[in-house]
């Protein structure tokens, strides 16, 4: 498995829960305390690799109650570090009531390559303002226009866990709009309906099922080949996540919940 195999995993693994389209309703599915743990995979044959793990936590602000702070963090297993070692960090802030972002922060080491991205809301001024940096482009100041439910792709995750699945029609599609590396992309997901579904730790969730319209890269295709498996409870966990990449598949499956 050479480097571009693990960073297509990380990649995947962040870019996969990117979901927003409806208004946030209440109660929300989650709550400050709660810890996600994944296992990543990729696939190459028949071969599953485990080559990486993925947290994702959520907590109220230092300054208020009334805004919630997410994080994730990724990295290899130590077995993989001398050929690609990953350390990624994502945090973002938002809005309780709402889910409207704040700021988010990107700061990622893949095997030598670095990224640094910073992102702040202004509401009222309707913009984006952002810093980026990479192993390859100096740091740059940017001014974006902050249309309507802009969200960054971590928020995007809580975002997606409170949307309202019980009005749509297989095949329906909800629409999102997504701010990554300082750019804006409209896409969807579409709703395949209700799947039961039995994971390593011989569980079997009662699952809603839905596919993600991806923007063709380095990674992806395009097109819906990413597919997630959310819990059909009030919690909405993401537990499986499956997608082709142009070399191979991956996926990522819950090991740990904390709450």
């Amino acid at each position: 498995m050479n480097k571009q195999l693990l960073l297509s995993l990380f990649g995947f693994f962040m870019v996969s829960f990117s979901l927003v389209g409806q208004k946030n309703t209440k109660p929300q599915s989650f709550y400050p305390g709660e810890q996600l743990k994944y296992k990543a995979y990729y696939n190459w044959g028949f071969i599953w690799l485990h080559a990486g793990d993925v947290i994702f936590s959520v907590k109220f602000s230092k300054e208020s109650k009334e805004i919630y702070h997410f994080s994730s963090v990724g990295k290899t297993r130590k077995g993989y570090d001398w050929l690609y070692k990953v350390r990624d960090k994502f945090e973002s802030e938002a809005y309780a009531d709402s889910l409207a972002p704040l700021s988010y922060s990107r700061r990622t080491f893949e095997g030598g390559y670095f990224v640094n991205n910073y992102y702040q809301f202004d509401y009222k001024k309707k913009k984006i303002y952002t810093t980026t940096e990479n192993s390859k482009k100096p740091n740059t100041r940017d001014t974006l226009n902050l249309q309507n439910r802009t969200i960054d792709i971590l928020t995007a995750i809580y975002y997606c866990r409170n949307l309202q699945f019980s009005t749509l029609r297989i095949n329906d599609t909800i629409p999102l709009r997504l701010i990554i590396d300082n750019q804006i992309y409209n896409l969807h997901i579409r709703y395949l309906g209700m799947e039961n579904i039995s994971l390593k730790n011989k569980k079997i969730y009662d699952c809603i099922k839905f596919s993600i319209l991806l923007v063709e890269g380095t990674i992806f295709k395009g097109g819906e080949d990413l597919y997630v498996w959310v819990t059909n409870d009030e919690y909405r966990i993401p537990v499986l996540v499956e997608s082709k990449i142009l070399l191979g598949s991956v996926k990522a499956i819950i090991e740990d919940i904390r709450r």
